[in-house]
């Protein structure tokens, strides 16, 4: 099947009437910031705590990889839709030939879906915050939160960018992962190719 043709199907089938590109983006703006601003609101005089930002960073990039690698790349049982959404849905609506969004209304290809923000922020953020809460206190729990959530940001907001053709060299590196030879075996990093690099599946 021809992009074009598995483009109009696919946003026939998944794109609703009502969907609004813009406001997909407005909200997982609005929400992941509205997180990021109470965590922040909790934090009281921290210091040595600070180093809780890399750490959280390296851990989210890590998360990153292994998530992309995985369940995004490889059927898990109870995770198919993190598969189909991304490796049959996302790499067929975009290949390394034709990376570029033709309207906002295909910000639904690109961005994760509220359900699946919400899920991300319920496994990943909220219990470990709270877990830290209890181990390390407050700080430390919301210098996480903040840095988990402004990490994910991070992610949406350089994704997207790739697909407008924005950032250069890192775009690249994600247009390289949508060859169908390479998607599942190298550039799992959306972001920053840390793991990439440390784990042997950068390809330039």
């Amino acid at each position: 099947m021809e992009i074009a043709e598995f483009r109009a199907q696919t946003r026939a089938e998944q794109v609703g009437p009502l969907y609004n590109g813009l406001l997909h983006f407005g909200f997982v703006n609005a929400l992941a910031l509205s997180v990021i601003a109470y965590a922040a609101m909790q934090l009281q005089h921290p210091r040595w705590v600070l180093l809780t930002v890399p750490i959280t960073f390296l851990y989210a990039n890590l998360v990153e990889w292994l998530a992309h690698r995985g369940p995004m790349h490889k059927p898990r049982r109870f995770l198919q839709l993190v598969y189909q959404r991304h490796t049959l849905m996302h790499h067929n609506f975009f290949t390394h030939d034709a990376m570029q969004l033709e309207s906002t209304r295909d910000f639904k290809m690109v961005l994760f879906p509220p359900v699946l923000l919400l899920f991300f922020f319920g496994l990943f953020a909220l219990p470990i915050g709270l877990l830290l809460k209890a181990l390390a206190g407050t700080n430390v729990a919301a210098l996480f939160v903040i840095t988990a959530m402004a990490y994910y940001l991070l992610y949406e907001w350089m994704h997207l960018g790739y697909h407008l053709g924005l950032f250069g060299s890192l775009r690249l590196h994600h247009q390289a992962h949508h060859d169908p030879r390479n998607m599942s075996k190298t550039n799992f990093n959306i972001t920053f190719p840390i793991c990439d690099r440390l784990f042997g599946t950068d390809e330039p």
